[in-house]
């Protein structure tokens, strides 16, 4: 079994070839017969499915994106190479801003990412694909929000203080807003250092999205997957990067998906009147209470995420993290290999799999019905 978490970035698109990916993206024939099992450009191999012991599959399948998902698409690649050992799944957790650019350049077959495609990548995938693509929530994970405080334990932090510690309103921790939020708490007049993510981020695009619908009078920034320049802190790169900063130093605070935040404390979010710690199940509630985004095509499932919540036992710093894929794939071998693939991490086993291996929560049985049904739509040949 070859399990493959590849951290490299993976080649660049070369504009001299541009013409000739944009065919690999939507799977230009490959070669058949070649026992070297060699890449077409887009992950595809150059080797027919064998019918071998794994099923009829064999080949390799590349994709790229989101870090936050770096655990869940571990346990993922394992339990489907485990049911398809002649099948290779590199997968490069290079951030989502990455991961969106190499799928709609047609470098990979499939992308992880914590934010959508957006009007201008979903025309720039159409093009690589040969197809419309589609968003696939596949991923429900909850932002924690990591400190590194000794001494200071639960601590709460409403909306408001939280946007106004990440703006550098509040620069020390025994801040009265701070205060307030924790009257039992001895807090200490350390320097308050915010981490951020140094790259393009779904994470930061979902942490910022929460902080402008909480606390629209303290966060007055654009919603973006870029973390706004002027403001001060630390900037980390990657999921790690963020971890290890805040690890690093006392006073740091940062963002981050809850499965890399290890033994670091995290704090408890105001939501109403209460002050919610992160899980999977407070993350679902949200997910579950939130309407579909207005304006996509058919089969796109985006969610439009309810993060101005009141509702008691909801953590509504959440992100939904999504599986993106052509909805053609003129290769077959590309097509079948995707269509496997993204078909376990949508199956039972594999949303099992990721809750245990990343404590996200599982999509419901409703959610996994329709995208299964869009799954098995995929055209492939």
């Amino acid at each position: 079994m070859n399990l493959s978490i590849v951290r490299r970035t993976l080649a660049p698109v070369a504009v001299a070839s541009a013409a000739a990916l944009v065919l690999a993206a939507c799977g230009s024939d490959p070669d058949t017969g070649n026992s070297s099992n060699e890449e077409s450009p887009d992950g595809g191999s150059s080797e027919e499915p064998d019918g071998g012991s794994g099923g009829d599959l064999s080949g390799t399948l590349n994709g790229a994106g989101a870090s936050s998902q770096e655990s869940a698409v571990q346990a993922w690649i394992a339990g489907f190479q485990g049911q398809y050992p002649d099948v290779t799944v590199n997968y490069a957790p290079e951030g989502s801003g990455a991961g969106r650019e190499q799928f709609t350049s047609g470098a990979v077959a499939f992308a992880g990412s914590d934010a959508a495609l957006d009007e201008e990548e979903l025309a720039a995938a159409e093009t690589a694909c040969g197809a419309p693509a589609v968003d696939l929530p596949l991923f429900i994970d909850p932002i924690a929000v990591p400190y590194n405080l000794p001494g200071v334990d639960n601590l709460q932090l409403g909306p408001v203080t939280l946007a106004n510690i990440f703006n550098g309103t509040i620069t020390t921790w025994n801040d009265p807003a701070i205060v307030a939020d924790n009257p039992d708490a001895t807090l200490p007049d350390t320097t308050i250092t915010p981490v951020h993510r140094s790259d393009e981020s779904g994470t930061t695009e979902n942490f910022v999205e929460y902080l402008a619908a909480a606390a629209p009078e303290a966060w007055t920034y654009e919603v973006s997957g870029e973390w706004p320049g002027d403001l001060p802190g630390e900037a980390g790169a990657q999921t790690p990067g963020v971890i290890a900063a805040v690890q690093a130093a006392e006073g740091t605070i940062g963002y981050a998906s809850a499965a890399a935040v290890g033994d670091l404390q995290t704090a408890a979010i105001g939501v109403g009147a209460e002050f919610v710690e992160y899980s999977a199940e407070a993350a679902a509630a949200v997910v579950d209470a939130s309407p579909r985004a207005e304006g996509r095509a058919e089969n796109d499932i985006v969610l439009e995420l309810a993060r101005d919540t009141t509702e008691s036992g909801a953590y509504p710093i959440v992100l939904v993290s999504y599986t993106i894929v052509c909805t053609s794939y003129a290769d077959p071998a590309v097509g079948d290999l995707v269509k496997a693939y993204v078909g376990y991490v949508a199956s039972d086993e594999g949303q099992q799999a990721a809750a245990a291996a990343a404590g996200s929560a599982p999509i419901s049985p409703e959610l996994q019905t329709e995208v299964q049904a869009v799954v098995e739509s995929i055209e492939v040949g």
